[in-house]
Protein backbone atom coordinates (compact mmCIF):
# COMPACT_ATOMS: atom_id res chain seq x y z
CA UNK A 1 0.00 0.00 0.00
CA UNK A 2 0.80 3.69 -0.86
CA UNK A 3 0.38 6.98 0.11
CA UNK A 4 -0.66 8.95 -3.18
CA UNK A 5 3.29 9.16 -3.76
CA UNK A 6 4.78 6.54 -5.68
CA UNK A 7 7.34 4.95 -3.77
CA UNK A 8 6.47 6.38 -0.39
CA UNK A 9 5.57 3.58 2.01
CA UNK A 10 2.15 3.75 4.01
CA UNK A 11 2.10 4.34 7.77
CA UNK A 12 -0.25 4.34 10.24
CA UNK A 13 2.30 6.29 12.99
CA UNK A 14 0.19 9.53 13.76
CA UNK A 15 -0.58 11.64 17.05
CA UNK A 16 -3.97 10.88 16.55
CA UNK A 17 -4.03 7.40 17.08
CA UNK A 18 -3.05 8.02 21.09
CA UNK A 19 -7.11 9.19 21.43
CA UNK A 20 -8.07 5.87 20.79
CA UNK A 21 -6.79 4.97 24.32
CA UNK A 22 -9.45 7.31 25.62
CA UNK A 23 -12.52 5.21 25.33
CA UNK A 24 -10.29 1.99 26.64
CA UNK A 25 -9.03 3.53 30.15
CA UNK A 26 -12.09 5.26 30.85
CA UNK A 27 -13.80 2.16 31.77
CA UNK A 28 -11.46 0.97 33.71
CA UNK A 29 -11.58 3.99 36.44
CA UNK A 30 -13.87 2.33 38.61
CA UNK A 31 -13.83 5.27 40.82
CA UNK A 32 -15.57 7.49 37.93
CA UNK A 33 -19.41 4.94 38.29
CA UNK A 34 -18.40 3.92 41.75
CA UNK A 35 -21.72 5.14 43.36
CA UNK A 36 -25.54 5.10 43.23
CA UNK A 37 -26.21 8.42 42.75
CA UNK A 38 -26.51 10.86 41.42
CA UNK A 39 -29.26 9.49 39.52
CA UNK A 40 -30.38 10.52 35.70
CA UNK A 41 -34.20 9.59 34.47
CA UNK A 42 -34.47 7.20 37.83
CA UNK A 43 -30.97 4.99 36.63
CA UNK A 44 -28.00 5.25 38.59
CA UNK A 45 -24.61 6.42 38.00
CA UNK A 46 -23.40 3.36 36.24
CA UNK A 47 -26.09 2.70 33.37
CA UNK A 48 -25.93 6.38 32.04
CA UNK A 49 -22.28 7.05 32.59
CA UNK A 50 -21.79 3.04 30.40
CA UNK A 51 -23.96 4.97 27.96
CA UNK A 52 -21.89 8.04 27.81
CA UNK A 53 -18.87 5.53 27.68
CA UNK A 54 -19.80 4.37 24.17
CA UNK A 55 -20.37 7.81 22.85
CA UNK A 56 -16.95 8.76 23.81
CA UNK A 57 -15.75 6.40 22.19
CA UNK A 58 -17.39 6.80 18.75
CA UNK A 59 -16.78 11.01 19.19
CA UNK A 60 -13.62 9.42 19.25
CA UNK A 61 -13.20 7.02 16.62
CA UNK A 62 -14.59 9.46 14.67
CA UNK A 63 -12.47 12.03 14.78
CA UNK A 64 -9.38 9.58 14.55
CA UNK A 65 -11.03 8.42 11.50
CA UNK A 66 -11.60 11.60 9.91
CA UNK A 67 -7.92 13.15 10.74
CA UNK A 68 -6.02 10.50 9.45
CA UNK A 69 -7.81 9.82 6.42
Amino acid sequence: MTTGEPGQPRTDRSPWNWLLVLPVVLPLLTFLFNADEPRLFGFPLFYWLQIAFIVVGVVSTTIVYRMTK
